[in-house]
């Protein structure tokens, strides 16, 4: 059996309409909290950590919740539809608060524009699966988060072209491209897709597959079956899954750091205007894209560890020398690509890592366990990082995003386990990373 590649895109359609919107989130909300607002880095940074916060609630609420639906359209697509209507509502209010700089009419808006992506975040992460026979699911998810790529690259290029100059530009055109963008991507979706339709198809596929590969489904089931059985795990095992959550940690906090400030940064310190941020952030994206098969068959060779500590030392090299680093936009951009494979690097091995230690005990556990330390990663330091950015000064950041990765790799050191030199995949499977 293959997979649909098609089928597949078309699902990454609602996926892709979310990397859209949390690219201008982490981008241009903070701007508009300090320029339009006068917000202190703390209270920005408390802010911006609130869809991290309503994530650990809303995204097992609303997954349940979409678990339990049945209608004509199928279970996921009324909160994927839903939501989306909702959200692009709210955020083309947004800009009109910020122009009228009403702060509690802005905060409202916000809080509800989170809510309205937390409706629809985890159904439209759970088509995929819905839609997919397990064992096509790894190459499923890697053109998955392609889809969410191309979101996030379209906004940026959105960022580049629509924010002009000055301290508070009519951000209205940029959203509304978003906002065009989540509509048309959520529409296609819907014509093209007919949730129930497809889940028999692929019902049907399964089927049919299991009677040409009976022994071989059986042998899975009951391989799947034993690694289900819940075991503790081993000491020595046990520490290396310490070590890796403390990394995981470690590591999110840095990167999120970046991302978070970049914007404010670059305007207070570099002196750049508008949307001049977002090309390196889209450098370091496009660089992360190109990088996952290289790394994937690197990390085939080398194993998970050694390829994630080589992203870390790259990552570390880059935020270090940005603390020196001048408005010189080519440098900065090519410290960006290779901070973007160093990303690339520990996204694609890590998870990987979490699910190798965690054989024949509860995977499902620590798959919960490694998003809950990478969200509160990024709740605890959009406040940290803004609470130094407020007080010391702007160019704390790149020290806070070195110390953190620094620690990282310490930490790394101490992982003994989860290490297995994977079969070198094909393709698209190198792009099997996170939601």
């Amino acid at each position: 059996m293959k997979l649909s590649y098609k089928r597949t895109v078309l699902i990454g359609l609602a996926f892709l309409s979310i990397a859209g919107f949390w690219q201008i989130y982490d981008s241009i909300i903070p701007l508009m909290l300090q320029n339009s607002f006068h917000l202190g880095e703390t209270a920005t940074g408390a802010l911006m950590a609130m869809d991290n916060v309503l994530a650990i609630f809303l995204l097992p609420l609303f997954g349940l919740l979409s678990d339990k639906m049945d209608t004509r359209i199928g279970k996921r697509m009324p909160f994927i539809l839903g939501g989306t209507f909702l959200a692009v509502i709210f955020l083309m209010i947004l800009p009109a608060a910020d122009k009228a700089q009403n702060l509690l009419l802005f905060i409202i808006i916000l809080f509800a524009l989170l809510l309205a992506m937390g409706l629809y975040r985890s159904p439209a992460v759970a088509l995929m699966p819905d839609l997919t026979p397990n064992h096509l699911r790894s190459k499923a998810n890697a053109v998955i988060n392609l889809m969410g790529a191309v979101g996030g690259v379209y906004a940026l290029i959105m960022i580049k072209f629509l924010v002009g100059p000055g301290e508070r530009p009519d951000y209205f055109p940029l959203f509304a491209s978003v906002g065009g963008l989540m509509v048309v991507a959520v529409l296609v979706l819907f014509l093209t897709i007919k949730e129930r339709k497809v889940s028999v198809q692929v019902e049907a596929e399964v089927k049919a597959y299991e009677s040409v590969s009976g022994e071989k489904v059986k042998a899975a089931v009951i391989e799947t079956v034993e690694r289900g059985k819940a075991e503790p795990l081993p000491g020595d095992v046990k520490k290396s899954m310490i070590f890796l959550l403390l990394s995981i940690f470690l590591w999110f906090a840095a990167y999120n750091a970046v991302t978070t400030a970049f914007s404010r940064y670059t305007r207070v310190v570099w002196h750049m205007e508008g949307g001049g941020f977002a090309d390196s952030l889209m450098v370091a994206t496009i660089a992360a894209i190109i990088s996952y098969i290289p790394i994937g068959s690197l990390a085939s060779k080398i194993g998970r560890k050694k390829t994630i500590m080589a992203g870390i030392v790259l990552m570390s090299i880059c935020y270090f020398a940005a603390i020196f680093a001048g408005t010189y936009h080519s440098l900065i951009n090519v410290a960006f690509a290779l901070i973007g494979i160093g990303w690339a690097a520990i996204n694609v091995n890590s998870y990987p890592m979490i699910v190798e230690m965690a054989k024949g005990s509860d995977i499902g556990k620590f798959t919960g366990t490694y998003y809950t330390f990478s969200m509160a990663a990024q709740i605890v330091t959009p406040i940290l990082s803004g609470f130094l950015l407020e007080k010391v000064s702007y160019r704390t950041l790149f020290p806070y995003a070195f110390a953190f990765s620094a620690a990282a790799f310490l930490t790394m050191l101490n992982v003994r386990h989860g290490d297995s030199r994977p079969e070198k995949k094909e393709g698209l499977e190198n792009f099997d990373i996170e939601d």
